[in-house]
């Protein structure tokens, strides 16, 4: 018998409050954890019932200046807690600004990647999460992504010092949400639920919340995005966001997200548009790799089409062909649309590999396979 020891530790944000209405107590959440308040707030999140705080406003996917720009805010306000009110890159930036801002380091200095790597410390400012798209998962997750225009890439600053003190989970905020948002969101909630179920690096822990993930969305997410006033769908969204951040946060991620932090570094496009641009192509690049290599894995895929088909006898194919109906009734534009150039697509395969996500990927992919993966993504 060997004397190695194995197991797994489940980590996540300190309190999640979920359900409809929920946003209502986020006041008292925060004026339990301090006095001075920064807002970190989406373009036209409302946020005033937030008395006295100070305000700082953010539209699109966090960059390295944006993130410098709001840490020296923070710096300046030396706030007691950070509320991260808006989608999922307003939530990666509070808790980049809450993980830099007690210290006097730069974001470059502990970028995974392209930066100096070094750790981050685990001491940070609480911050209070509420998202209002339903998508990353960001208000239970340890990192955050940070695009890099000078490298054309997307890398993360990654710690435990970046989970979120509390995360409120109120579907309501969704109904705004508009169908090409919530469509590009909830793709990204269902692929991190599958890449989550489908990585080695899973667990008994981390298997029920991708698996419960997966049904969610795969019953609500067309709904949803025809239906944008359907409460009961926005929920299913909201819980499968919820479920894919504390799924990826103790398993890893895999081959889409590695392609799309290669892709929304140089694009960028949305990453949940991203996401869904790579995300057949990649699943079918997955299943035929796992098939010819003989890895294990390929069950995991047929466990993944019973959760987003509900076909008991459903198989690996039944989730690649399910994933290529569901980007084509979602109209989901291809990576030309999005404005890749072709003479890009060698540096994208080579930055994707280099990608920690991939690092997660159940089969290892060659450049070839990413090349034609990328292709068929066109």
């Amino acid at each position: 018998m060997g004397s190695g020891r194995t197991g797994s530790e489940f980590v996540t944000a300190g309190r999640v409050v979920l359900g409809a209405g929920t946003a209502a107590d986020v006041p008292g959440l925060v004026a339990g954890l301090g006095e001075r308040v920064l807002v970190v707030a989406g373009r036209s999140a409302d946020v005033s019932a937030l008395t006295g705080a100070t305000v700082h406003r953010h539209r699109g996917e966090p960059d390295v200046e944006s993130v410098r720009a709001a840490v020296a805010v923070a710096r300046d306000v030396r706030p007691d807690v950070v509320v991260g009110w808006g989608g999922g890159s307003v939530l990666d930036l509070a808790k980049c600004v809450a993980v830099l801002a007690p210290g006097t380091s730069d974001v470059l200095d502990h970028l995974e990647v392209v930066g100096r790597g070094l750790p981050l410390p685990d001491a940070a400012l609480p911050v209070v999460a509420v998202p209002t798209t339903a998508g990353t998962g960001a208000e239970v997750t340890a990192n955050a992504p940070v695009r890099v225009p000078q490298r054309g890439v997307k890398a993360s600053l990654r710690g435990r010092g970046m989970l979120p003190a509390v995360a409120v989970v109120d579907p309501l905020l969704t109904l705004a949400c508009p169908p090409a948002l919530t469509a590009a969101s909830g793709v990204d909630a269902l692929t991190q639920c599958l890449e989550a179920f489908t990585t080695p690096f899973a667990t008994p822990l981390t298997d029920p919340l991708a698996r419960d993930g997966l049904v969610r969305a795969g019953r609500s997410l067309r709904r949803v995005v025809e239906h944008g006033d359907d409460v009961d769908a926005r929920t299913d969204l909201s819980v499968a966001a919820l479920l894919s951040g504390m799924a990826l946060a103790n398993a890893k991620l895999g081959a889409v997200h590695g392609l799309a932090a290669a892709l929304g570094g140089r694009l960028g496009a949305p990453h949940g548009q991203v996401c869904a641009a790579v995300l057949a192509p990649t699943t079918a690049a997955n299943v035929a790799a796992l098939r010819r290599t003989g890895a294990p894995g390929l069950g995991r895929y047929d466990a993944a089409a019973v959760a987003l088909t509900g076909r008991t006898g459903a198989r690996a194919d039944d989730a690649v062909a399910w994933l290529e109906d569901l980007v084509t009734a979602l109209g989901v534009p291809g990576l030309g649309d999005l404005g890749l150039a072709r003479a890009d697509v060698p540096d994208v395969v080579a930055d994707a590999l280099a990608a920690s996500s991939t690092r997660g990927n159940p089969v290892a992919l060659t450049a070839e396979e990413l090349t034609e993966v990328v292709a068929a993504s066109w």
